[in-house]
């Protein structure tokens, strides 16, 4: 019986001395092909990579518009690795350059990122949701007013926005002004970063009016709002580069 039971770990890799399974390798985002010939709003530039992607540290992005001066934002690679990574990818190929931020929605929030103008276009995949905050919890009643919470779409928020919920592509939200969704309805925006700088130009965007997109819905900015360029930087871990142990040049005598 005894030898039964060693034969059975022994076959099950109960005696193994190898370390476990590396998983840096493994892939972290899903990239989910669109079909291009049943929409022709999207544009095929590739795929992301799926491996080897960073999920601690920021990146930095620039939009240059027609409006004023640059727009900065920090994206963040912990809570949206995948978001960070596919407008990275998006900003390489050039795809955001002289694009048209064809909504101002009625969250107060600028939407570009669609090459078509149309709020249906975008690259040939797709990815789920990452980071979307979370719906606060109803307060119990009481004689003394609760404190107002703070919105889930802060002003200068960064969000993804699918063609539908929950399938991102290209699309993004910058907020023009604090928004949080009505008690019944679930936020549906996944945040990828923050304004840090360029907040006067998009408070002149937020006064531009807005005029009829064609669908009867005055979403479309009466002025044009042209991206110019876009651009994603490097990753910045937050650690400062270890100071170099090269010994000095002592000085000639």
């Amino acid at each position: 019986m005894l030898l039964v039971v060693l034969g059975a770990v022994w076959f099950t890799g109960g005696f193994d001395g190898d370390d476990p399974a590396d998983t840096t390798a493994q892939d972290v985002c899903t990239w989910t092909p669109q079909d291009a010939a049943s929409n022709d709003k999207l544009k095929d530039v590739g795929t992301p990579p799926t491996t080897g992607i960073a999920q601690a540290g920021t990146r930095p992005m620039t939009v240059t518009t027609n409006q004023g001066a640059p727009i900065t934002a920090s994206l963040d690679l912990a809570g949206a690795p995948c978001a960070g990574t596919s407008l990275a990818f998006l900003a390489g190929k050039n795809f955001f350059d002289n694009t048209k931020c064809h909504e101002i929605t009625a969250e107060g929030a600028l939407r570009c990122g669609d090459p078509s103008g149309t709020g249906l276009g975008g690259p040939t995949y797709s990815f789920f949701n990452e980071n979307v905050p979370s719906a606060p919890e109803p307060q119990p009643s009481a004689s003394a007013a609760p404190a107002p919470a703070a919105p889930l779409y802060p002003k200068g928020t960064v969000a993804m926005a699918g063609t539908t919920p929950g399938a991102n592509g290209s699309q993004f939200l910058i907020f023009l002004k604090d928004f949080t969704p009505a008690a019944d309805a679930a936020p549906q925006y996944p945040i990828v970063g923050t304004v840090t700088a360029g907040q006067a130009t998009l408070d002149a965007i937020a006064k531009i009016p807005t005029v009829d997109n064609g669908s009867g819905a005055k979403t479309k900015p009466k002025t044009d709002v042209v991206v110019q360029s876009l651009t994603v930087g490097g990753i910045d871990t937050g650690l400062e580069a270890p100071p170099s142990s090269a010994p000095s040049s002592a000085p000639a005598s």
